[in-house]
């Protein structure tokens, strides 16, 4: 079973790309970086109770309503895609993701683009690990409406695909539109959706994604037959997706566990910091590789 990880890189955190070339000197398999384009100071929106924040000790923001609380770390969050783009210049075999990449936030047409260059810089390393969000001031920020977020970021997904796969590229939706146009770099890019298990993230994986990241882990031996009947629906062979337990903190007993499941992958979560802070974690979970 191959070993990945995933840190907030921040403008105070270890280098992302001084991360990935350590990461993949002691054998991890890939490196996934987060996305936050900025934090609404309102704090209207409670973090999700999951383990995407790494919890540094950057502190805290208290926002302008109520008592709710976020760690730094997602106000400081560097672009990703920009990021990995340093560490695909550096690096030659560990594959480079998002975890989790926003696509209704973003505008496909130059997302599109940055992906397709970020894949061609890293010869095929590179993962795209979306979601749906869940800062809703963050969201509406980019002219995202809630309730639609799911339906704008599979036709932005689906809008990529095109620009990524077609000589002549065209698509109409009701959140993008553009005419028959011609889009270089095409790429071949891996589609993982990031999410708690349920019957709309079912069946967004088995309509346009190659897999499933599910944050921390927990349920997946629960969800694996549901997740292999929508597949079965949409007509998919539900043996070519991924399940990569994502944000996961280590454990010799939960590992195995993955593996009697058939997991092929795990990404362990690093707490963010410098790199004397940083490396020697990455360090301590090297005894996992063995075992794995």
């Amino acid at each position: 079973m191959r070993l990945g990880i995933t840190m907030f890189a921040t403008d105070r955190t270890v280098a992302a790309h001084e991360l990935a070339v350590a990461a993949e000197e002691r054998g991890f398999s890939s490196l996934y970086l987060p996305e936050h384009t900025h934090i609404p100071v309102s704090r209207r929106t409670s973090a999700p109770a999951s383990p995407e924040a790494s919890g540094t000790g950057e502190g805290r923001l208290k926002g302008t309503s109520g008592d709710a609380t976020l760690p730094e770390e997602y106000a400081r969050t560097l672009d990703p895609l920009v990021a990995l783009a340093a560490a695909a210049a550096v690096t030659s075999t560990i594959t480079l993701g998002t975890g989790i990449l926003l696509p209704a936030q973003r505008e496909p047409l130059v997302t599109a683009k940055a992906v397709a260059t970020l894949q061609h810089l890293a010869r095929g390393r590179f993962t795209l690990g979306m979601g749906f969000g869940w800062n809703k001031e963050e969201a509406a920020d980019h002219g995202v409406v809630w309730s639609a977020r799911r339906d704008q970021a599979r036709e932005h997904v689906l809008a990529m695909r095109a620009l990524w796969r077609d000589e002549v590229a065209v698509f109409t939706g009701e959140h993008v539109s553009f005419e028959p146009s011609w889009a270089w770099p095409k790429a071949d890019v891996p589609v993982l959706l990031g999410g708690a298990a349920g019957p709309k993230l079912f069946d967004a994986i088995a309509e346009y994604g190659d897999g499933w990241l599910p944050i921390g882990g927990a349920g997946i031996r629960e969800a694996q037959p549901r997740l292999r009947l929508a597949c079965e629906k949409a007509g998919r062979d539900p043996s070519t997706l991924s399940i990569i337990p994502f944000g996961t903190l280590p454990t010799p007993a939960k590992l195995e566990y993955y593996a009697s499941l058939g997991i092929e992958e795990v990404v362990l979560r690093v707490q963010g910091g410098t790199r004397e802070e940083v490396l020697p974690l990455l360090d301590s979970y090297r005894k996992y590789l063995t075992s794995a």
